[in-house]
């Protein structure tokens, strides 16, 4: 008779831990294929519970098909053999992941500084969200996003970015890799893309995975150069003309002609816009983006909240020309939206009162202290003896380039042995810019808070030898 101990079932119900303890019973092989199990009855009288309880146990290890009914003989245990040697293998011991390791600085994230993010006004948000009686919010997201946070970017952009866009032009996503990776099986593999060099690596990567053709572009001191895009045979370009990552440079007038000449010379030629970063720029205007002198409707404008609020928030956007919305439309709708309601929701309250500016513009002060702050810890440091800066006064990074006797390897554990998480110039291209002397290291200090900074620059100083005047 099987024995159970219904008094250690802790917070399970009686039929929950009946059903659990036979199962694992059977799965373990205490109960043999082919074995009869008691009558309900009989069991229920053996453990003292009713005999529901045992039917209901019964019934659901019937259902997911442990055991097998026999009309007027009772309940047998299944054959699981196939079972067991596939639970062997699945047993195999994993050692645990390690967790992420924290460094005192890693130049690596380009992320906000998180505690200056207004978390008591998004909490507030997400809580009415949470609570609002509209069925909006309960049914299936469109495939473009809630109206209410498409119509709040619609107004942001033309208050803000002098971009002239209908709400049902925007698709929400989540991230713009989601987005990007959209576009990708859009277009199909038969689109080759063109992609900056040095630029954001992981896009071509993106490419690859769909197996679409990409082709690197170098850049020069005005940004992507337009021979060479020509040359490549690329269909659809990426590019980033208001503040390149990593250079930081701005793509001029007369290069962006260029490239509006180079796209409307054939009809099936797209440029995606991305604007990553844009906000923070702190001096001048801001650059007006392509797609606002975009008379063609050749430019895609990509978009994301991830990095102008936190990064956990995953929620970014792309605007398409009327004739590829309909393209998308006819082929990708049928994916749902990946955000949920209740955040679009919060961030559409967030934007259409006015915070997302105030908190741009609180930011823009911040990271203009920020970047004034560590640059000069720079300037008096030891690293001016062998470095220089190449900054572009946007954005939350820039370039220090280093003349040094040791290579990007010795550089990179150097920096991990002084608890510096480091980036280099190189990791973002794919042509070899590393030898000679020069180290050129990409400087995010979005995420580095303010006390810090001359501690780290210190140790980033201490990493070469030049610096302190040791011979290697």
């Amino acid at each position: 008779m099987l024995t159970y101990d219904i008094n250690h079932r802790g917070n399970q119900s009686i039929y929950e831990y009946l059903y659990q303890s036979i199962r694992r019973d059977i799965l373990e092989g205490k109960l043999q294929q082919g074995e009869k199990l008691p009558s309900k009855r009989s069991l229920a009288s053996h453990l003292n519970v009713g005999v529901i309880t045992v039917a209901n146990a019964y019934e659901q290890l019937l259902t997911e098909g442990y055991i097998r009914s026999v009309e007027r003989k009772g309940y047998f245990v299944e054959n699981l053999s196939r079972y067991n040697r596939k639970k062997a293998a699945a047993e195999t011991d994993y050692p645990p992941e390690p967790p992420e390791r924290e460094f005192f600085a890693d130049f690596k994230a380009n992320r906000i500084g998180l505690r200056h993010f207004p978390a008591a006004t998004w909490n507030r948000f997400m809580r009415e969200a949470l609570s609002l009686h509209n069925d909006t919010l309960w049914k299936t997201i469109p495939y473009n996003g809630l109206y209410e946070l498409r119509l709040a970017i619609s107004d942001y952009l033309l208050q803000n970015r002098g971009m002239k866009v209908s709400p049902s032009q925007i698709i929400i996503g989540a991230g713009t890799e989601y987005l990007y990776s959209r576009l990708m099986q859009m277009f199909g593999r038969a689109c080759t893309f063109g992609i900056e060099d040095p630029g954001y690596k992981k896009f071509a990567a993106i490419s690859a995975s769909f197996g679409n053709p990409w082709k690197y572009i170098p850049i020069d001191e005005s940004g992507l150069m337009i021979d060479l895009l020509e040359d490549s045979g690329a269909d659809v370009v990426h590019v980033s003309p208001a503040n390149h990552f990593p250079t930081g440079t701005v793509m001029p007038i007369t290069r962006r002609l260029e490239l509006f000449e180079w796209v409307n010379r054939v009809r099936k030629r797209y440029i995606i816009e991305d604007d990553y970063d844009s906000e923070f720029r702190y001096s001048g205007k801001f650059i007006l983006p392509m797609f606002a002198e975009d008379t063609q409707n050749k430019v895609i404008y990509m978009n994301t909240f991830s990095k102008s609020m936190v990064p956990s928030l995953r929620i970014s956007y792309m605007i398409l020309p009327p004739d590829l919305l309909q393209r998308y439309i006819d082929t990708m709708s049928f994916y749902s939206c990946t955000v949920s309601s209740f955040e679009q929701y919060a961030l559409a309250r967030f934007i259409s009162e006015g915070h997302f500016e105030r908190h741009i513009n609180r930011m823009k002060l911040y990271y203009r202290g920020q970047r004034s702050i560590i640059l000069n810890e720079i300037a008096k440091s030891p690293l001016m003896k062998i470095a220089s800066v190449r900054e572009r006064n946007a954005g939350t990074h820039f370039l220090l380039s280093v003349r040094t006797r040791l290579s990007e390897e010795e550089v990179r554990r150097a920096g991990l042995a002084a608890d510096l998480s480091l980036s280099m110039y190189s990791d973002y291209s794919y042509s070899d810019v590393s030898g000679g002397d020069i180290c050129t290291l990409v400087i995010n200090y979005a995420g580095i808070e303010q006390e810090k900074i001359p501690e780290v620059v210190r140790r980033l100083a201490g990493i070469f030898p030049e610096c302190s005047g040791s011979v290697l």
